[in-house]
């Protein structure tokens, strides 16, 4: 049975996520900092018959992502899905303005959301490379791929997300034509929590196409 570790999973989109890969036959890791919120959504995708359990973990924190890793391939064997899709109320500075824009309050973003990503695309992509399959999927806001889709005030999100969205590009480019598929996928809307006819809903089958389709380096939603 294929696996797909969702890094950020929450009761949005991330649930939403796993429950479409889920019905598709996939076992789920679910990744984010606090247990008890895992356990629940992991007990929920049960009650759906799907195969999913939580691996506590901060994006900021190297060894704890490493260790969760460690735990999910003691329990999967390996990782055939990333999707890497942090919340941002959990980032760790408020959102400000390029006036008032700091290496401070940047630095923190590019911590949270391009060093995370980088981190958590560590941990699977040497195996995915050693056996040429796999797919890595970086979930991003619309100000990644356009500045002036947000308000000012997403300014250090901004320029954190778009250094994720560079990354993801680039590693789209050095494997193209190879088993291993990586894209980036900017939001352009208010998600919402997960539930019956959802929003969150309606997006997670956006990602199910990406997966089945393996085509392009990006894919926007609502699509451009």
């Amino acid at each position: 049975m294929p696996t797909i570790a969702i890094v950020g999973a929450g009761p949005g989109l991330g649930l939403s996520i796993a429950t479409v890969f889920g019905r598709h036959g996939f076992s789920v890791a679910l990744v984010s900092r606090t247990q008890d919120t895992l356990d629940r959504l992991a007990a929920e995708l049960g009650e759906e018959g799907i195969d999913a359990a939580g691996f506590a973990a901060d994006i900021t924190d190297r060894p704890s992502l490493a260790a969760a890793f460690a735990r999910i391939d003691e329990r999967y064997g390996r990782v055939d899905v990333l999707e890497f899709s942090p919340s941002p109320g959990m980032s760790p500075e408020a959102m400000v303005a390029p006036l008032d824009a700091t290496v401070e309050n940047v630095q923190s973003e590019l911590d949270y959301y391009l060093y995370g990503g980088l981190a958590a695309a560590q941990q699977v992509l040497p195996d995915m490379i050693g056996r040429d399959s796999g797919t890595l999927l970086f979930t991003t806001g619309g100000s990644s791929k356009n500045p002036l889709a947000g308000p000012p005030e997403f300014g250090n999100i901004a320029i954190a997300t778009a250094a994720l969205r560079a990354y993801v590009m680039k590693l789209n480019q050095v494997t193209a034509g190879t088993g291993v598929y990586a894209a980036h996928v900017p939001i352009s809307t208010w998600i919402g929590a997960a539930g019956p006819e959802s929003q969150a809903d309606t997006i997670a089958e956006h990602y199910w196409d990406i997966y089945t389709r393996r085509d392009g380096a990006e894919h926007p939603y609502p699509a451009a």
